[in-house]
């Protein structure tokens, strides 16, 4: 979260309206994504119109299926009290993963989360799609030009080659991804490169919309998931 201020008022000014996906990892400041400190931001930015989706709630990494048919997976959260451990999750528990998460985001916002999910990593499987799909979740990806890079290293992936690769090969429909921090980049991303990426896809024609008006998702998230 160490640039969410400035994410929100580039938003604000750009009148940019986005889909924030949350999972409640460790800040620099306050008790986590999802916790006190930062639930004032995230009342803000639906008062603002944005819209909100889980990430899982200890950001759990798929890492393999199980054998056999009981429907389990190999998972490694990166935040909570199990951070950095393989565990075995049935179908119901990383759908209770999800559900946490959406509860939170709402409770935080009072607004309704949509039926969504992004995989930590982008990482999933046909067995664990068809396991969140059962208990009411779509998954969302990227585009591969919506990679827009900011968890890479600036010293081979420097902001000015990121910028200019975004505006060159961001196409209509596209869905684009960015953090709202990264620990690890030295050159922090969006500083330098949200705002004028979002000037300059505007200058090419693009608009922007959140996810409930994407196409491919908004029969799913007119029938609440179903």
């Amino acid at each position: 979260m160490d640039i969410a201020e400035l994410v929100a008022d580039v938003l604000n000014r750009q009148a940019v309206k986005v889909t924030f996906f949350a999972a409640n990892e460790r800040t620099k400041q306050g008790d986590g994504t999802l916790g006190t400190h930062w639930a004032p931001w995230w009342k803000a930015r639906a008062a603002e119109g944005h819209e909100f989706a889980s990430h899982t709630y200890d950001h759990a990494y798929w890492r393999a299926d199980m054998p056999g048919q009981d429907g389990r997976f190999r998972i490694r959260p990166s935040a909570g009290p199990q951070a950095g451990h393989d565990l075995i999750w049935d179908a119901k528990t990383y759908c209770a993963q999800l559900d946490q998460a959406t509860t939170r985001l709402q409770q935080m916002t009072g607004k309704k989360p949509l039926p969504l999910f992004r995989a930590p990593g982008g990482k999933t499987s046909v067995r664990l799609l068809a396991a969140a799909k059962d208990c009411g979740y779509a998954h969302v990806g990227w585009a591969p030009a919506g990679f827009l890079g900011d968890e890479l290293p600036s010293e081979t992936f420097s902001n000015a080659a990121l910028l200019a690769k975004a505006l060159r090969d961001i196409r209509s429909g596209d869905i684009l991804m960015a953090h709202l921090g990264i620990w690890s980049r030295k050159d922090p991303w969006a500083p330098s490169v949200l705002e004028p990426l979002i000037v300059g896809l505007k200058a090419k024609g693009f608009c922007f919309q959140t996810l409930r008006e994407h196409p491919r998702y908004q029969q799913w998230i007119a029938n609440d998931g179903r």
